[in-house]
């Protein structure tokens, strides 16, 4: 029998969620449950510029590499777009952790509050320090984009976090970049969607509306996972721009819920967001709500455990992109050749599996909240 496999297709990435159908047959949904089980075996994303993954496992320093990173008495500086959500300060925790064992000096970590203009101030700040290392994560990748040359050109390693400046690419410019299969955990934020709502429902999705590499991912990926069900229609998308994230969404969701009282689920671009649909679900009394979204922070947490609006989410593995990035940075200081792009597979995380799933993510056991409303 001929058969076609039905794939999910994405600028950023290419994932198989489907059934292997007979060709001329109807479409039938594939078994979210089933898909779900298998999500982590695999990355779906390919890096900024088009580069295929390699996993953490191909990264690596022997001893005697160690030896001599320990010997340089390397400074690093962290340039943040944002940090107040708890996947910025798990990232930050793990780049704190990877430098001390190399014996690399962190001598500034920086907030630019998501705005390109602070950022570029931001990196010239920091240069005046005389940096051998900076990690980062650009806000903009065009703004930023002569700020980062500069560091470059001053023989700065630069390692960055799931997003790089535009005109430069890995050994030519940068070291490489460390990401989370962020197409994958659009994938699962889809498919828990569509495993709450029995495969139909009304849904919307709020995105952020900026050139912003890894949330364009999601957000291309829950569409197209949300299209192979037909029983599932999304009625409403709107993009929010913080920086009061929450806020945002809360006026988004609030909007969509008073268009479309009947809206079955709504999906977050991260946490942070989900807050604030969350806050507007309990104002429209909207009980039956399913929310899902992508990342794994404290509120959206303490709501999954107690069963409230959040169903579950992907999440990604901040601290362990932070130990990865601390070795590439030293491969830079040692001219080691690198991989590319860097990815860490998705984790589909629900009340079942959360108190395990924290651990995985943040290396420590969960707050006594998230425990308690268990």
């Amino acid at each position: 029998m001929i058969v076609s496999r039905r794939t999910v297709l994405g600028a950023a990435g290419i994932g198989t969620v489907g059934l292997l159908l007979p060709r001329g047959t109807a479409f039938a949904a594939p078994d979210p449950t089933a898909e779900l089980k298998t999500i982590g075996d695999h990355v779906m994303s390919t890096g900024p510029n088009g580069e295929k993954p390699s996993p953490v496992s191909a990264v690596s320093l022997s001893l005697d590499e160690i030896k001599k990173i320990k010997s340089m008495n390397a400074t690093a500086a962290i340039v943040m777009h944002y940090s107040g959500n708890d996947w910025s300060r798990a990232q930050i925790a793990g780049l704190h952790a990877g430098f001390a064992k190399l014996g690399i000096k962190v001598i500034a970590v920086t907030d630019a509050g998501f705005k390109s203009d602070r950022q570029v101030s931001d990196i010239e700040t920091v240069l005046a320090q005389h940096p051998n290392i900076i990690v980062s994560i650009p806000t903009d990748p065009v703004a930023t984009a002569d700020a980062y040359a500069k560091a470059a050109a001053q023989g700065v390693k630069l390692v960055f976090m799931d997003n790089v400046p535009h005109g430069m690419s890995a050994g030519h410019g940068y070291v490489s970049v460390v990401s989370a299969d962020n197409y994958g955990n659009g994938v699962v934020a889809g498919l828990l969607m569509a495993q709450a709502l029995k495969s139909e429902g009304q849904v919307g999705l709020i995105y952020f509306a900026a050139d912003f590499f890894v949330t364009k991912q999601r957000y291309t990926a829950v569409k197209a996972t949300l299209g192979q069900f037909p029983g599932i229609r999304i009625v409403a998308e709107q993009g929010i721009g913080g920086p009061d994230f929450s806020g945002d969404a809360e006026q988004a969701a609030t909007a969509m819920l008073t268009a479309h009282p009947n809206l079955d689920g709504i999906w977050a671009v991260w946490d942070v967001p989900a807050e604030g649909v969350i806050a507007a679900a309990r104002t429209a009394g909207n009980n039956d709500l399913v929310i899902t979204t992508c990342d794994l922070g404290v509120n959206v947490a303490i709501e999954m455990a107690s069963g409230g609006f959040v169903k579950g989410l992907g999440a990604q593995r901040p601290f362990d992109q932070g130990l990865t990035e601390t070795m590439l940075a030293g491969y830079g200081l040692l001219g080691k050749p690198a991989p590319a792009y860097v990815a860490l597979p998705a984790l589909p995380v629900t009340r079942a599996n959360l108190l395990q799933a924290w651990e995985q993510v943040y290396h420590a056991p969960a707050p006594k909240d998230v425990a308690k409303s268990m």
